[in-house]
């Protein structure tokens, strides 16, 4: 699947920002402002102010929403949501080369929030998604530990856990080491009731003389 630089930067922002959600064996990655400015830094987010209270409750709301698009049963679902985002964020298409990149398109206006900055912009990145008919490559990893989203890019859409915890490989030796533990016992247990069946034999020979 063909994606432009600027809509995959902004997919790659929208998956980050939805997996620092609180889980069972992790805190929230966005728990304090300290938090978010390491997140703003890590992701080169640029335009953005002084961030303050407002910054973190506006981002932890648009969190909600980009998890929500990928819980979206439908495109249709997920078309909905994406345009309360974009037109609640107040989208503004602007070309733009700053800091060295070529030319790409920034939907936030200029001045917006961190959070109307992320919605506008993610939001567009994941309308691309859904008008392109890939709304199903929208994802949460399969491991039965890990609900992490991500989106499949693969040729055949064939790709079920995420790469933040190897969780593909660690499945994948848990199996392999379930089929070996399997394939050990397996003679060992025939072994057994074999000895079992002959001591039933020799019984019935002892209560039938």
């Amino acid at each position: 699947m063909q994606i432009p630089h600027d809509t995959r930067r902004a997919l790659d922002v929208v998956v980050a920002l939805v997996n620092t959600a609180a889980e069972a064996d992790q805190p929230d990655g966005l728990a304090d402002l300290g938090s978010l400015r390491a997140f703003v830094r890590e992701y080169d987010i640029s335009d953005v102010g002084e961030l303050g209270a407002r910054d973190l409750a506006g981002v932890r709301t648009v969190r909600g929403k980009f998890a929500q698009v990928f819980a979206a049963p439908t495109a249709r679902a997920a078309a909905s949501l994406i345009n309360e985002l974009v037109a609640t964020a107040g989208t503004t298409p602007q070309l733009t080369d700053h800091d060295g990149y070529d030319w790409h398109v920034h939907y936030f206006a200029p001045g917006a929030s961190l959070g109307d900055h992320l919605a506008a912009d993610g939001g567009m990145a994941l309308a691309f998604i859904v008008v392109a008919g890939e709304q199903e490559r929208l994802r949460r990893c399969e491991a039965p530990d890990c609900r992490r989203a991500f989106v499949d890019l693969s040729r055949n859409r064939s790709r079920r856990y995420c790469d933040s915890r190897t969780c593909g490989n660690r499945l994948h030796v848990a199996a392999y080491r379930a089929r070996r533990k399997e394939a050990d016992a397996g003679p060992a247990d025939h072994s057994e009731q074999e000895q079992v069946v002959h001591a039933g034999q020799q019984q019935q020979g002892a209560d039938h003389p």
